[in-house]
């Protein structure tokens, strides 16, 4: 197939690929010895390099790029970001103490490494002071290299609720100040809404089940974003607070460590996905780097046998899950970035092919973009990367991203250094 194109547009001819993505899980083949062409910042074919080809040579210039036998897929997309993150600990806190000259450039750093790490696309749930705004803005305008960024701006939480101590949440508190409080943040742009309904791992005066907003606080919330065409996702820990939200509409769970079949399986039925982060509960070498509290690394590392069983649980019920590492999506942890590393722990308990799917079109579907993104089809934006190994025979072939492209551009080519500056 192929799509429409201008002749004063670039044109990339890609070849010597399999091309794989998420519609493996409904049974669609690998396609071998392929070709892509990119126009623009589109695909305008793929299939047979020899039929894609030849489209594309007939179109005029072109640029043939030779991909040395690699694995092309879609970019990843992780759903839960924060290139401000400031845990509790000397890490944490030298973050804090960031004025916003410094904080700017350390988040565009971030952007940039989680672009060559092979993420196109990220959902912020929770930037310092709307720096992530800026930051969106400076990276469609191409002046800092980095993924397509969906944000929720600051996350809204009760007055000393979870994450109070920090400038990335808002606090709120009545019905009337938490509906304030999602119209501040689409004021300011943002494209979904978070709010912290229970408390978690890193609130030193709050343990995971404590309850931190009344049903009618909730309602507000979720009211009023989908009334703006919002989605809402929820930092939540216990089943109790996460199935009344669910009854109240809530989108998506953020976390859901003390889940239960009961609930899980409401999850499904009312199409609210999950996306898990098990990282954050078994990462003792990322909390030791960053200086966190003997209380919280406790509380973190003893909840990951009951996390990990809601995990199966969500699974089980058919819940929709999605990558998101909540640790900084680039961040070096146990041989490869913080989101491969959520990645292979979710292949483990679903396969490759699924764990596919929630790495790409699952959360690009919950963003409300597949029709730009998500698979390598003609008409999308060419969001690709490229690997050696193939990621459906195992997840860790992620680990060796070595080419990527974003909206038709190349973004790192690992043969040729000029590509990754």
């Amino acid at each position: 197939m192929s799509a429409a194109y201008s002749p004063e547009q670039p044109s990339m001819l890609l070849g010597n690929c399999t091309v794989l993505d998420a519609r493996v899980v409904d049974g669609m083949a690998p396609v071998t010895g392929a070709g892509v062409w990119v126009r623009g910042d589109r695909i305008a074919a793929v299939g047979p390099y020899a039929e894609v080809a030849a489209q594309a040579r007939a179109g005029g210039r072109l640029t043939e790029v030779d991909l040395d036998g690699a694995y092309v897929t879609p970019g990843l997309v992780n759903m839960h970001t924060h290139f401000s993150l400031s845990l509790p600990g000397s890490g944490g806190d030298n973050v804090k103490g960031m004025g916003p000259y410094d904080l700017a450039h350390y988040m565009a750093d971030g952007a940039r490494r989680t672009l060559h790490a092979g993420m196109t696309t990220v959902r912020c749930v929770a930037e310092k002071d709307h720096a992530d705004f800026a930051l969106r803005r400076a990276v469609n305008a191409g002046r800092v290299p980095g993924p397509r960024i969906y944000t929720a701006g600051r996350a809204l939480v009760c007055t000393g609720g979870h994450g109070h101590e920090s400038n990335d949440t808002l606090e709120c508190d009545g019905p009337v100040g938490f509906r304030h409080g999602v119209r501040s943040q689409i004021k300011a742009g943002a494209d979904l809404i978070k709010v912290m309904i229970s408390g978690g791992i890193a609130g030193e005066h709050e343990s995971i089940h404590t309850p931190q907003l009344f049903a009618d606080e909730m309602t507000a919330v979720i009211e009023t974003a989908h009334a703006w065409g919002r989605k809402v996702t929820a930092h939540a820990g216990p089943a109790e607070v996460i199935g009344a939200a669910v009854e109240l509409g809530l989108d998506c769970v953020e976390h859901g460590y003390q889940l239960t079949p009961q609930v899980a399986a409401r999850m499904a039925e009312r199409g609210t996905a999950l996306v898990p982060t098990l990282l954050v509960t078994r990462c003792k070498e990322f909390f030791d780097e960053l200086g966190v509290p003997e209380w919280m690394q406790c509380r973190s590392l003893g909840a990951g046998p009951r996390h990990l069983e809601s995990f199966d649980m969500a699974i089980a019920a058919g819940v929709e899950v999605l990558l998101g590492s909540d640790m900084p999506p680039f961040w070096e942890f146990e041989g490869t970035t913080a989101s491969i590393r959520e990645l292979e722990y979710m292949s483990e308990r679903i396969g490759a092919a699924r764990a596919i799917h929630a790495g790409t079109l699952g959360p690009i579907r919950w963003l409300g973009a597949e029709s730009d993104l998500g698979t390598v089809e003609v008409g999308k934006l060419a969001d690709l990367i490229a690997t050696d190994a193939d990621p459906l025979a195992d997840t860790s072939a992620f680990r060796d991203v070595r080419w990527v492209m974003k909206g038709g551009q190349i973004a790192r080519d690992d043969r040729n250094q000029e590509e990754t500056r």
